[in-house]
């Protein structure tokens, strides 16, 4: 199935409704991996952080990460999940050499957190309910690169190479209940879950969840069936999607995908599937296994997890303020609209917007600035926001500038524009520019005059009544002091001394 062969999007809601599940998987920010004192700091030289047990020699043992079990509690009450008085890991047996082991360490009946719900808001304002199957530990695999091919995929090449730093990293996947009802909505509803949970992920501290470097990551499973009908489709499940743009993409493109095979006569088949970014499309991965293919078993080296009631009960009272708790709140103190709110979210820019109140800028101020040079200096650069050479304290200390009419809005362009270049601080560049507003009035008088004395027409307008035309001289003396004036301060004088009212 090719892309051209894609039904219509609109087609194929017409004639099926979704079904959705989402798997995320989230790599915690401990120091060390799930079972082993390996440390997991990011770059290190290929197998370089491994030892006996993470390579599953013969004879090790591992030994479970405290932290990685508290995270996955406060994971779990963040979304309003059961939490577990007992539960233990399993095995989870494959075939791969990712896997030194030759299985993975999760949980499979007995998660740690279970039956939870996670609202969503739509950008229109709408919320959705998402809800949680359950959130379940285990350890992350190891990492193959595949050599010699054109596409960087194992089919094609010559030789592959295996990092095993990765092996063993602990890993959340908090895995969706079937997400039902969307309908032509589901890939959006898709993209604000991940968004949210990347939020919630970030908020608890407990993960960076930069999508970018895989310490978040996406498997959607998709499935369609007629209208009225209950039962499910066949799935699909598009693996390890690693943006939230892609997410949407995936969505969509897997209910166009699986609507022109059904609406052909043809049949789904369940496997996995890769994302091609290029695009928007996906392709064949491998069939997909059962669980009973997996041959779960007990993990017999690792007791079982009974967290004290008391001890979850101290983490639920510490978690912190929650996003979407956290956004109302802020839209609240910087009175501006939902749907504002939810333009500075999807642009990433709460965060950024807050910590340059915190520096001391308005609220006002920083959105300006953020929302609008930066996002448009980002869009430009195909970046998110925050990856821009430009901290919130730089910013805020540029809206102070303006504030106290050292630099009109102009001048506070340039200034970004120096920092985003690597001049310096906001006061090194507009010192190395001569960005300053020219505020001495005898400057702004001789400048006043020469624009009058050049501009003879213009001025007798103005005496004869016509005070619109003074916009002209305005411009006349803010080209000449390379837009360094203020503005408000020439117009006053150009009407003093021409003797007009204002």
């Amino acid at each position: 199935m090719t892309v051209t062969e894609l039904v219509s999007y609109e087609d194929a809601l017409a004639t099926y409704d979704p079904v959705m599940g989402l798997e995320v998987h989230v790599e915690l920010g401990t120091k060390t991996k799930m079972f082993c004192g390996c440390a997991t700091t990011l770059g290190a030289d290929a197998n370089s952080q491994t030892c006996p047990t993470c390579l599953g020699l013969p004879g090790s043992l591992p030994v479970v990460n405290a932290i990685g079990i508290e995270s996955a509690i406060k994971i779990g009450l963040a979304l309003n999940c059961s939490i577990a008085e007992w539960c233990r890991f399993a095995r989870k047996n494959y075939f791969y050499p990712d896997m030194p082991k030759n299985f993975q360490t999760s949980q499979y009946d007995e998660p740690i957190a279970f039956d939870g719900y996670l609202d969503v808001q739509l950008e229109d304002g709408e919320v959705f309910r998402v809800q949680i199957e359950r959130a379940h530990m285990e350890e992350d695999t190891g990492k193959s690169t595949h050599v010699g091919g054109a596409t960087g995929r194992i089919h094609g090449a010559s030789h592959s190479l295996l990092d095993y730093n990765r092996a063993g990293i602990p890993l959340i996947e908090i895995v969706t209940k079937p997400i039902e009802g969307a309908g032509e909505r589901a890939p959006e509803v898709a993209k604000a879950y991940v968004a949210e949970l990347r939020e919630l992920i970030k908020a608890l501290n407990v993960s960076e969840a930069r999508m970018e470097m895989g310490q978040m990551r996406c498997d959607v499973n998709l499935s369609l069936r007629p209208k009225g009908v209950e039962k499910f489709g066949t799935r699909s499940e598009t693996k390890n999607v690693n943006s939230l743009r892609s997410v949407e993409r995936a969505a969509r493109f897997e209910i166009q995908r699986h609507a022109a095979v059904l609406s052909a006569g043809g049949t789904i088949i369940q496997e996995t599937r890769h994302f091609h970014e290029e695009d928007g499309s996906t392709t064949a991965g491998r069939i997909k296994d059962n669980a009973e293919d997996y041959r779960y078993f007990p993990e017999p080296d690792l007791v079982p997890v009974a967290p004290a009631r008391e001890w979850v009960e101290e983490l639920r009272a510490a978690l912190p303020e929650l996003p979407r708790v956290r956004r109302n709140r802020l839209r609240e103190e910087w009175g501006i609209s939902a749907h504002d709110m939810q333009s500075i979210l999807n642009a990433g820019a709460v965060d950024l917007i807050t910590a340059t109140v915190d520096a001391g800028a308005d609220s006002a101020s920083a959105r300006k600035w953020w929302m609008g040079e930066l996002a448009r200096r980002a869009n430009e650069d195909g970046v998110e926001l925050a990856a821009l050479p430009i901290t919130p304290e730089q910013v805020a200390r540029i809206t102070v500038l303006v504030a106290e009419g050292s630099l009109n809005d102009k001048l506070a362009r340039q200034t970004i524009e120096g920092v985003l270049a690597g001049e310096g601080d906001p006061d090194t560049v507009v010192d190395k520019r001569g960005l300053k507003v020219v505020s001495d009035e005898g400057a702004l008088g001789t400048a006043v005059d020469e624009a009058i004395a050049a501009n003879a027409a213009i001025a007798d307008k103005i005496r004869g009544g016509k005070v619109a035309a003074a916009g002209a001289l305005v411009g006349a003396v803010m080209k000449a002091t390379r837009g360094q004036a203020d503005a408000a301060r020439v117009r006053e004088l150009i009407l003093e001394k021409l003797g007009v009212e204002g």
